[in-house]
């Protein structure tokens, strides 16, 4: 792609959580090496994880030449008391004073000529930047097909369990549809009907997914026919990986495992599971005979896991599977992890950034969904051929999957040749993408372009 050359002031201004902020840090990366522009990082305080925190030093360390600045959410805005989810507190807080938000970026010197935001922040952005003549361009942090859902939700009556029809998409079952959607209160309906009705006034929307990937969803908005008054569409996935330093105690073990070998077992960064359904999983890992790297998560918020692995898992567990499997419960770069030379499958709750290191891969995933988009991504992943998914496992917490139907999935993501065969050609797709006359390489270069006009 060609390399704009301008000192335009661009910013990117990602909301909480790190499945949030990671596609923002990718995007400024991006931005900075392709072109002279200056560019500059919003960070929201306080951070909630230590996740974020980590995540955050490590960019700016390794990235110098991308100027943080830091907007304090005024302790005058009080949390909705009916939210307990320290996540969903955090995106009405920080939706409450994007605002506020619009008057901090306006204060840069420079003043931006154009922002990438968050969608959770557009109905208190887009118009008061639009007033002061700087673009907005929404990024999209989940799937095409999810983004269309979520477009759909304030036209399209939607009933509990029943199927869903969206324009130009065609049916997306209503086991798939997050229980939320159906509640008009529920904080994350609200926001997302809110924020979206407020796009039309922006100058584009970007996506992180790609044409091969997601085609229909891609096509159906790019075409109005989900919502006709939606500004450009973007999509420029899969987001370049970050460079961050190398070296960490999991690479370091995977050096020392044949190639293809290690099944990587990982549910997101906010994504606690039942001490049951741990056991399960250490008890189907044991059973599979395959090697493993498995990173558990026992408490929403990262600072507040004080669970120990001996008590979790039982002694005799480490004892079982001390030759050939590794347990974490830091913080790792999965990125990193996914592609390493003996990493061979993951098993994902198929957050979208998950599901696009992924496909940029080639990497067969056994998609394990527990809530928001991630059965809509999971329905995606299994479409494009990227993995399996038991969709009868159904929503976290629903019931127990057994050590032996864990077992029985792993053996078959690691050693189906069709499923690795079928996994290795969303990759060379995903590569496409990125080659000069890609789908995604011109997306990004017209993107760059417009931001410089």
């Amino acid at each position: 792609m060609e390399t704009p050359s301008n000192n335009t002031h661009i910013a990117v201004c990602p909301s909480a959580g790190i499945g949030h902020l990671t596609p923002f840090l990718r995007i400024a990366s991006m931005i900075s090496q392709t072109t002279t522009s200056k560019v500059t990082l919003i960070i929201i305080l306080p951070v909630l994880s230590s996740a974020e925190t980590t995540h955050i030093n490590s960019f700016l360390s390794t990235h110098p030449h991308i100027s943080p600045s830091y907007f304090h959410t005024p302790s005058s805005t009080p949390p909705d008391p009916t939210i307990s989810d320290p996540f969903f507190v955090r995106y009405d807080t920080v939706s409450r004073s994007s605002h506020l938000l619009a008057d901090h970026l306006s204060s840069l010197n420079p003043a931006p000529r154009a922002v990438f935001s968050d969608l959770m922040l557009a109905s208190g952005l887009i118009k008061p930047l639009l007033d002061r003549n700087v673009d907005c361009y929404t990024v999209i942090t989940s799937s095409a097909r999810f983004f269309s859902v979520m477009l759909s939700r304030g036209r399209v009556g939607f009933v509990k369990g029943e199927d869903v029809e969206i324009p130009g998409l065609g049916t997306v079952q209503g086991d798939e549809v997050p229980p939320l959607m159906y509640n008009s209160e529920h904080v994350l309906s609200r926001l997302g009907v809110t924020n979206c009705k407020h796009l039309k006034d922006g100058k584009g929307v970007v996506l992180n997914t790609f044409e091969f990937f997601e085609n229909e969803a891609i096509s159906a908005l790019k075409s109005g026919q989900v919502l006709s008054d939606l500004p450009s569409v973007f999509p420029i996935g899969p987001l370049h990986p970050l460079p961050f330093e190398k070296g960490s105690n999991s690479v370091s073990w995977l050096d020392e495992q044949p190639p293809k070998s290690v099944v990587f077992v990982s549910f997101g960064s906010r994504t606690a599971m039942s001490k049951e359904q741990i056991k399960e999983i250490g008890e189907g890992l044991h059973k599979s005979g395959i090697k493993f790297l498995w990173v558990i998560k026992t408490a929403v918020v990262d600072k507040e896991d004080k669970e120990d692995l001996q008590d979790l898992l039982g002694e005799g567990f480490f004892e079982r599977t001390k030759e050939r499997g590794l347990v974490l419960k830091e913080w790792v770069n999965q990125d990193e992890i996914l592609s390493h030379l003996s990493t061979g499958g993951f098993v994902t709750h198929c957050g979208w950034n998950s599901v696009m290191e992924a496909a940029q891969r080639g990497l067969p995933v056994l998609a394990w969904p527990l809530h928001g988009d991630q059965r809509i991504n999971a329905a995606v992943v299994k479409a494009a051929g990227l993995g399996i998914w038991e969709r009868e496992w159904g929503w976290v917490g629903q019931r127990l999957i057994k050590g032996d139907e864990v077992a029985e999935k792993i053996k078959e993501l690691m050693t189906s040749e069709d499923l690795r065969e079928s996994a290795r050609r969303v990759g060379d797709e995903a590569r496409k993408a990125w080659e000069k006359d890609g789908s995604s390489s011109r997306g990004f270069s017209k993107v760059l372009g417009m931001c410089m006009a």
